[in-house]
């Protein structure tokens, strides 16, 4: 039997059709290269962008990315102070009293692996601003 040519997801039966499709690799998945190895790879590329589509996921605030970076890594304010400079400007980041500079922000993707996205994303408003 031949199979089908794997296209753009266009609908959720299409998008439900390459799930159908791809969970059936899931038990016994394909060796890379192989015909199904690679037909295996084009249906999970199609569903990452249908779901990238559909159901967008914003990264995180970049004070929670911060926070969650400290609490897997078993990482201290202190640590933290150290890493930007003192404790205080770590108090201030974390109390949102102070952005980040973007010197702050590359060391803490590059040390402690926080995703620059998460870091650099503008901040968020607390309330409207007045037309001034």
């Amino acid at each position: 039997m031949a199979k089908k040519v794997i296209r753009p997801l266009r609908s959720e039966s299409d998008y439900g059709a390459a799930l159908d499709e791809i969970e059936r690799y899931f038990e016994n998945e394909p060796k890379p290269g192989t015909p199904d190895g690679d037909r295996f790879d084009l249906l999970a590329l199609v569903i990452e962008d249908y779901e990238r589509k559909h159901w967008p996921i914003d990264p995180p605030n970049t004070i929670d990315a911060i926070r969650y970076r400290m609490e897997t890594g078993g990482y201290t304010q202190a640590d933290l102070g150290r890493l930007l400079g003192s404790r205080q400007r770590a108090s201030d980041i974390l109390t949102r009293k102070r952005s980040l500079t973007m010197r702050m922000a590359w060391r803490l993707h590059r040390e402690w692996g926080i995703p620059a996205e998460a870091l650099i994303a503008p901040p968020q408003r607390r309330g409207r601003r007045s037309a001034a």
